[in-house]
């Protein structure tokens, strides 16, 4: 399971990577200004289907979003992409749609569930987040990201992805570890009861941490839950698992990631329940 992970993530780690360093070394700020609404709050919505078109997983998303943050995108903007970026990309719907054939709504639960999930942290942000907990974006632009043209690139490029790759390894081998140490029989036991079924699933995706765009196919092996149950390992997945928090404690903090983890997974739990009960 620690392989999997790692060699799942890492791809896609140093594909956010690139487009992050590329971001910060040769896209100028005027060009997020033109993009998105001066407004933070009309600016959460733009930036959440906008995730529509980065193909690729969680791993991908925290070094983009502290990209745009640091070319002054407001940081619930930022960070609503963060979340729905690995989510309702096509990829990641397409793969849904193969795992669950002949089942349409599970795919628009998807969508619904997880976009609903994105702007509605956006705008919490907007109406209760701080500054002082996004430090390293405070202070600006970080010692290599902070360059600009090739060398900036080259540089940041370095820094970024042997920061980003040490969480991936620890977030993984957390996740291999609980893979080994709770056994299945308990698992066995939630799964006659609707509501701690979600629960467990939500908590499973958190500790597991399966790749956005093979999360689906897990999801469907699960037939001893519920559709709702299953929604929610889907939404809980790619938004909140232990390497996407180490990714962002090693990124923004561990305070940020204490707290934005937390709020998300409860966030993305009552979304799955209220599109679940709605759509399936």
């Amino acid at each position: 399971m620690f392989t999997a992970v790692v060699v799942q993530g890492i791809p896609f780690l140093l594909l956010g990577t690139v487009v992050s360093m590329a971001i910060g070394a040769f896209v100028p700020e005027r060009v997020f200004r033109r993009v998105l609404p001066e407004n933070p709050a009309l600016a959460v919505p733009v930036a959440g289907a906008a995730g529509v078109v980065l193909p690729g997983c969680e791993c991908a998303s925290v070094p983009v979003a502290d990209s745009l943050m640091r070319r002054g995108v407001a940081p619930a903007a930022a960070l609503a992409f963060l979340l729905s970026a690995p989510a309702v990309n096509p990829v990641v719907l397409v793969a849904t749609s193969v795992a669950f054939p002949g089942d349409p709504a599970m795919v628009g639960a998807r969508l619904v569930a997880s976009l609903a999930t994105a702007v509605a942290m956006g705008w919490l942000w907007v109406r209760f987040g701080k500054e002082e907990w996004l430090p390293s974006v405070r202070r600006g632009g970080g010692p290599p990201a902070a360059g600009r043209g090739r060398r900036g690139f080259r540089d940041g490029l370095q820094h970024d992805f042997l920061r980003a790759g040490g969480f991936l390894v620890l977030g993984a081998a957390a996740a291999a570890t609980f893979g080994i140490v709770v056994p299945r029989s308990l698992l066995d036991v939630f799964t006659g009861a609707p509501w701690l079924s979600v629960l467990l699933l939500a908590v499973l995706a958190v500790v597991l941490c399966v790749c956005s765009e093979t999360d689906a196919f897990v999801a469907a092996s699960l037939t001893g839950f519920s559709p709702t149950a299953r929604l929610a390992f889907m939404v809980v997945g790619p938004m909140v698992d232990l390497k996407l928090v180490a990714l962002q404690a090693g990124t923004f903090g561990r305070a940020f990631a204490v707290r934005f983890s937390s709020v998300t997974w409860v966030v993305a739990v009552v979304s799955s329940v209220l599109v679940g009960g709605w759509l399936l």
